[in-house]
């Protein structure tokens, strides 16, 4: 233990504020994936009290259906379209087909145990998850693709433009892409919370969450409802791929196991059921992860995420922002 401490001062020492900056910087953008991956686990729990874990595989099979339409294109070296309405065919084929696979595993997987004790959903997330990563193990091979986004759209050698700069602190670039990542992240976040707030569907899904009888009872179709929670929060999760793929590069079948527990991780740090706990639990978990790589070690890192987890479920099992659920007698 004292000589960890003593690793994490010397680390700080040597970093100082032009290396703490680099790792806010990192770790917001990844904080920023968090997010979209949270949100779809609280908005799942929020509506169905179901703890979705075939989530972060959904993202997986965003950030290849993102590289499929990619390389469908003429791949990075040489794309057949130009680069901004290629990124947006990306985005928009990787998440609606997220969006279509999470309402296929609502109706097919969740619905039919709609009635049946807790541990049965949960059990067939488990499964869905094994199945999406071994047809995509099947599919690819088991190899790691990349996005060699640093080539997309490259001239003279030169990175490409996802990679220039937009501004400096001290120093540290803060590049094209990585303002994407963030600002995407937070104009969907945006675009959730006053879909919830301010829309019918919203309104139904507030509805279906608190009482989905009472709601049935009143009018309201609570399978659709349903239907639309998995489409969006697949639709997020997919969104998570691609900038994950354009951002880090590497994309392979396995890559879904521990994004997405990560991003339970923040949901259960932010309250999961709350989608402002997603979106902040998801931040502050990217934020641990990066000055964890920084300050501890690469190697610690994951064993810091996980028991901010351990120390959140002991002594706030209510997350940041969540509430105790009121029992019905």
């Amino acid at each position: 233990m004292h000589l960890l401490t003593f690793t994490i001062i010397e680390q700080i020492k040597a970093l100082g504020w032009s290396g703490a900056f680099q790792l806010f910087r990192n770790g917001l953008v990844l904080g920023s994936l968090y997010s979209l991956i949270a949100l779809g686990y609280t908005m799942i729990y929020g509506i169905l009290k179901l703890l979705n874990f075939a989530h972060g595989d959904v993202y997986m099979v965003g950030a290849f259906l993102g590289f499929g339409v990619l390389t469908m294109f003429g791949g990075s070296l040489n794309p057949g379209l130009p680069i901004v309405p290629l990124i947006l065919l990306m985005f928009a084929i990787a998440m609606v087909g997220a969006g279509l696979l999470g309402v296929a595993i609502e109706r097919f997987a969740y619905r039919p145990l709609r009635g049946a004790p807790r541990i049965a959903p949960l059990i067939a997330a488990l499964g869905i998850a094994f199945f999406l990563e071994n047809s995509a193990q099947l599919i690819t091979g088991g190899t790691q693709y990349n996005y060699d986004a640093l080539d997309l759209g490259a001239k003279n050698g030169n990175l490409g433009p996802l990679f220039s700069p937009v501004f400096s602190v001290d120093g540290n670039p803060v590049t094209v892409v990585q303002v994407m990542v963030v600002g995407t992240a937070v104009f969907l976040m945006v675009a959730l919370v006053l879909l919830v707030g301010r829309t019918r569907l919203g309104k139904a899904m507030r509805a279906t969450a608190f009482d989905p009888e009472a709601a049935q009872m009143m009018g309201i179709d609570t399978d659709r409802v349903i239907a639309s929670t998995f489409f969006i929060a697949s639709v997020l999760a997919g969104a998570a791929g691609v900038m994950y793929g354009l951002y880090i590069g590497t994309t392979y079948y396995f890559m879904g196991v521990l994004a997405g527990l990560k991003g339970f991780t923040a949901a259960v740090v932010g309250g999961i059921g709350s989608i402002v706990g997603a979106m902040v639990g998801g931040v502050l978990v990217g934020l641990i992860e990066s000055f964890a790589i920084g300050y501890v070690g690469g190697q610690w890192s994951d064993i810091v995420v996980f028991g901010l987890l351990i120390v959140f479920m002991l002594v706030k099992p209510t997350g940041l922002f969540g509430s105790r659920a009121i029992q019905k007698v």
